[in-house]
């Protein structure tokens, strides 16, 4: 049984001093059980997927900016029988976020959300009063690492809009109100393996801004919930990761209720490193799965 460890040809953009890379640690760890794995660039036109019976979604970090060819990808491993963890077909539902409309409509809580359509035209200052804030956040349907990502206030609204005008001409857009605690108490991602809860942190913007991702000097501090919590996150696994390696539940807390920002199935940072047994559960987790 031979597996491929998923990432992407790293240009630097991810690069972080806030956090450790996860990726090599966790290969020679996996290596070291006895996995026959090896790191494989996803879009590597040399790679025969016939050599593997099993591929892991690890940090394929630019997919949303060649999302065509991802997709095709994905269809190529199908054609392959090569196992992807996680399932192609979770894979394709996470890689929009539209996938929230979903979440909503099964009864649990989500972030407001507008969806702008492509070509679609929007005036983003109707949104203040729909959400009943003063400040927005909009990025793409497909996107990650906060690209073309915008907080949107009365002061640069007319000049966002006129970006987004362009932007919403080649894609989709989503659109929801900026939650305050977030900067306050932090993005919280509680991380399940293979359906089991694993380990939690808070993630923190750095003082000035307001994503919260490593590469943009983000912070991140362990949790350990008590199991009313976990319980809450379990839901979003359980009804929406079915068969996954792996889950992040990101989100915050609204007046005690918690708000999902994204169920993160595709590519996510791990945060391994958080306690030493993370590895050997993510090991365990995935022995039985392939």
């Amino acid at each position: 049984m031979n597996i491929a460890l998923i990432t992407y040809l790293d240009k630097g953009a991810y690069d972080t001093t806030t956090v450790e890379s996860e990726d090599d640690k966790l290969l020679h760890f996996l290596k070291d059980k006895g996995l026959n794995i090896e790191k494989i660039i996803w879009n590597d036109q040399n790679v025969n997927w016939e050599n593997y019976s099993h591929a892991i979604l690890k940090s394929p970090w630019d997919y949303f900016d060649l999302i065509e060819d991802f997709y095709a990808w994905l269809d190529l491993l199908e054609a392959k029988k090569v196992k992807l963890l996680n399932p192609i077909e979770v894979v394709r539902w996470n890689s929009n976020k539209k996938y929230l409309q979903e979440i909503e409509a099964a009864g649990l809580k989500i972030i407001p959300s507008a969806f702008i359509n492509k070509q679609e035209n929007v005036t983003l200052k109707h949104f203040f009063e729909k959400f009943n804030t003063n400040k927005l956040i909009v990025k793409p349907c497909i996107s990650g690492g906060a690209k073309n990502t915008f907080k949107v206030t009365a002061e640069n609204v007319e000049e966002v809009n006129q970006k987004l005008d362009q932007l919403i001409q080649n894609e989709d857009f989503i659109i929801q109100p900026f939650l305050p605690e977030i900067l306050e108490s932090g993005e919280w991602s509680f991380i399940f393996f293979n359906g089991i809860y694993s380990h939690s942190l808070i993630k923190q913007a750095k003082p000035g801004d307001f994503r919260v991702q490593p590469a943009h000097g983000g912070t991140v501090h362990p949790q350990y919930p008590d199991a009313e919590l976990i319980a809450m996150a379990q839901q979003y696994v359980n009804s929406f990761a079915k068969n996954c390696l792996y889950a992040r539940v990101d989100g915050t807390f609204v007046k005690g209720e918690f708000l999902l920002m994204e169920l993160e199935l595709i590519e996510p940072f791990l945060f391994l490193n958080t306690d030493p047994q993370n590895y050997e559960k993510y090991y365990k987790a995935l022995t039985g799965l392939i």
